[in-house]
């Protein structure tokens, strides 16, 4: 296994772990096996998220381009994706939502800078398509998680009185 797919699904499973273990705590009775399978497949996904990131605000600069980029598409590297494992590990929710999406955009800041390099468009430009790309990807995620949360809450049953 290559060092960035190693440093992308141990980003996801951190993300996961900041993400599952405060519901898990709330909960209890949950068996191990119930937690360690979600855990596993909500990194696994996680992963898999992170590493569209940069695929996806490649294909978004194509789209305005004239001619197509030089070169092969923009993914990532062992240099990009040590901030991405931070940002993850940083990401339990005592730490806040507002330190995370800090962090977020120093990662997508990192991002612009070879996408503008690769794609030949401004900076600024380059940000703007890894913005998207990270909103276009992380409104569908967190929209799944809380479904599952909602899915997965015990429901108060009525009181006959």
């Amino acid at each position: 296994m290559s060092p960035v797919v190693v440093l992308l699904v141990f980003a996801g499973l951190s993300e996961a772990v900041g993400r599952i273990l405060p519901l898990v705590a709330r909960r209890h009775g949950m068996s191990r096996t119930l937690v360690a399978g979600a855990l596993l497949a909500a990194g696994l996904f996680e992963g898999a998220v992170f590493a569209l990131w940069p695929l996806t605000a490649w294909t978004l600069a194509e789209f305005v381009l004239s001619s197509p980029p030089p070169g092969p598409p923009l993914v990532w590297t062992p240099s990009l994706v040590a901030p991405l494992v931070l940002s993850a590990v940083l990401a339990f929710p005592l730490l806040g939502p507002l330190l995370h999406l800090l962090l977020f955009v120093g990662v997508g800041a990192g991002l612009a800078g070879p996408l503008a390099a690769a794609t030949g468009l401004g900076w600024w430009s380059a940000a703007g398509y890894v913005a998207i790309a990270g909103v276009g990807l992380g409104v569908p995620v967190e929209t799944v998680r809380r479904l599952v949360v909602w899915i997965s809450a015990p429901r108060a049953t009525e009181s006959i009185a």
